[in-house]
C-alpha cells in the first residue's frame, strides 16, 4: 500500500476502504508517513469530503492509537456529554451533578480551552486542591461511589488525534466537517461511556456559523456513534450571545454553583434541563419530558449541590467553595463597562466577549499558554434588556492594571438600539436522534 496512491483516490473523490484509512493513521502517527503526505490527505479530505462509513472508520482508527478505557467495572450504563465549545459555557458542571443526583453514572473525560472557548478542566482547576489528574481506577472508583466524576483527558487517549489536529492546524484543514466529527468522537469513544450527547453550539462565538453546518456536524457525529454501537443524540444550541452571564473560569465556577442551588440563568438553567434530561434518557431513566421535573427536583430537593459538594471532596478539592465563593480567590483589578447611551439591547456577540476574555488572562492563544483562574468577564446586561446611558453593563477582571486591548475586541460587542427591540432569542434549535 502506497500513500500517494490513498492520496490520488480520495483526490478523484473515491471512498477509502477501512484498510487504507488504518493505515494512514497508524503510518503518521507512528512516524511512518511524513507530515506533507499526510497534510496533502488532509486536504483532499477537505475538498472531497467522507461517506459517515469513512469517517466512522477513521475515528476508530484514531481511537484504537491509543487507549480505549474499560468502564465495565461500573454498573449499568455510563452516559457522557461533550460540547463543541462556546463562551460562558460551563453546562458540564451543572448537568454532572444533576444526572448523577438522578440516578445516572455520569463518567467524563474532559479538555482544556484553547482560544475563546473555555474548558470544564481550566474551571474545576479554580477550585483549591481539586485534582483533574486521575488513574484509571480512581475514575472507575468515584464514579462508582457518587455516580460522577470529571476528570482530564490522558495523552493516552487517542494520541492519532492530537497529532493530526497540530497538523491540520497549521495547513488550513481545520474545518472539514468528517475531521472534526472523527476528532470529537474519537476521543470520547476511546473515554468508554455507553452513550453520548453533543451539545453542538452554533453563531457567533461557536465554530459552527450556520444552522445548516451545525446540523451536518451533529448528524455525522450520531451517525460514527451509531456505526460503533454508541447511543447517541445532539443538541444544537444558540451561541451568538454567551450562556449566562460569567465569562472566566472560576467566576463560572460560581455562576454553576448558583445554578445548582436554583439561582441561575434562564438560558444556562434551560439549556442544562435539556442536556440532563436527555442524559438521564439514554441511561434509562424515564423520557425527556418525566426527566425535566427529575432535574428540577434535584436542584429544589438540595440533591445535585450536594453532588457537586461530593465530587469536590472526591478529587481532593475544598467542598467549602460551595458556600464560600472567597476561596476561589479574586481578581487585583477591576474595570466597569458602561453604556455608551440609553436604549435596548439588541444582541451581544459572544465571539468579541470570548476573544476579550482571552485577552483579559482566561484563556490560551495557544496549547500550554498559563492562564488566570480568576479573571474574565460578568455581564450584568442582556440581550432584551433596557438600559439607560451609564448604566453598568458588564465588568472586567484582570490581573494587570491595562484594559485597553480587551476594551479593542469590546467596541461592537454590544448593539444598541433606542427605538426598537429584538426578536426572542431561541436558545435550542434542535434535538437530534
Amino acid at each position: 500500500m502506497r500513500m500517494v496512491d490513498l492520496i490520488c483516490q480520495k483526490k478523484s473523490g473515491e471512498a477509502l476502504s477501512k484498510a487504507q484509512i488504518d493505515y494512514f493513521v497508524q503510518g503518521y502517527t507512528n512516524g511512518e508517513i511524513p507530515d506533507y503526505q499526510a497534510s496533502a490527505l488532509l486536504m483532499a479530505i477537505v475538498f472531497m469530503s467522507m461517506t459517515y462509513e469513512e469517517t466512522a472508520n477513521l475515528t476508530m482508527a484514531m481511537a484504537c492509537t491509543g487507549e480505549i478505557l474499560d468502564l465495565s467495572e461500573i454498573p449499568g450504563i455510563k452516559v457522557d456529554k461533550h460540547s463543541t465549545g462556546g463562551v460562558g459555557d460551563k453546562t458540564t458542571l451543572v448537568c454532572a451533578p444533576i444526572v448523577a443526583a438522578c440516578g445516572g453514572k455520569m463518567a467524563k473525560m474532559s479538555g482544556r480551552g484553547l482560544g475563546h472557548t473555555g474548558g470544564t478542566i481550566d474551571k474545576l482547576e479554580s477550585i483549591p486542591g481539586f485534582k483533574t489528574s486521575l488513574t484509571t481506577q480512581e475514575f472507575i472508583y468515584n464514579v462508582n461511589k457518587s455516580g460522577l466524576c470529571i476528570t482530564g483527558q490522558t495523552g493516552t487517549i487517542a494520541p492519532a488525534d492530537k497529532k493530526m489536529y497540530a497538523l491540520r492546524d497549521v495547513t488550513g484543514t481545520v474545518e472539514s466537517i468528517p475531521l472534526i466529527a472523527s476528532s470529537i468522537m474519537s476521543k470520547k469513544i476511546a473515554s468508554g461511556a455507553d452513550a453520548i450527547v453533543l451539545d453542538v453550539k452554533v453563531g457567533k462565538g461557536a465554530f459552527m456559523k450556520d444552522i445548516t453546518s451545525a446540523k451536518q456536524l451533529a448528524q455525522t457525529m450520531i451517525a460514527i456513534g451509531e456505526l460503533v454501537g454508541k447511543k447517541t443524540v445532539a443538541v444544537i444550541s444558540d451561541m451568538d450571545e454567551p450562556l449566562g452571564y460569567a465569562i472566566g473560569n472560576s467566576i463560572e465556577v460560581i455562576e454553576a454553583i448558583e445554578t445548582l442551588k436554583g439561582n441561575g440563568p434562564k438560558d444556562l438553567t434551560e439549556l442544562s434541563y435539556t442536556i440532563s434530561s436527555i442524559m438521564l434518557e439514554l441511561s434509562g431513566i424515564g423520557d425527556r419530558t418525566t426527566n425535566v421535573s427529575l432535574c428540577k427536583n434535584a436542584i429544589t430537593s438540595g440533591l445535585a449541590i450536594k453532588k457537586l459538594s461530593e465530587m469536590i471532596n472526591q478529587q481532593g478539592g475544598n467542598p467549602n467553595v460551595i458556600n464560600d465563593y472567597s476561596l476561589l480567590g479574586s481578581p487585583k483589578f477591576v474595570f466597569k463597562y458602561k453604556a455608551p447611551k440609553a436604549g435596548t439591547i439588541f444582541s451581544i456577540d459572544s465571539l468579541s466577549i470570548g476573544k476579550a476574555a482571552c485577552v483579559l488572562g482566561a484563556g490560551r492563544i495557544k496549547k500550554g499558554d498559563n492562564i488566570d483562574l480568576t479573571v474574565g468577564i460578568k455581564l450584568f446586561k442582556k440581550t432584551g434588556d433596557s438600559i439607560l446611558e451609564g448604566d453598568v453593563i458588564a465588568e472586567l477582571y484582570s490581573y494587570k492594571d491595562n484594559f485597553d486591548d480587551a476594551l479593542n475586541e469590546l467596541t461592537s460587542a454590544w448593539h444598541i438600539e433606542s427605538d426598537s427591540k429584538p426578536k426572542d432569542l431561541d436558545l435550542i434549535f434542535e434535538v437530534i436522534g
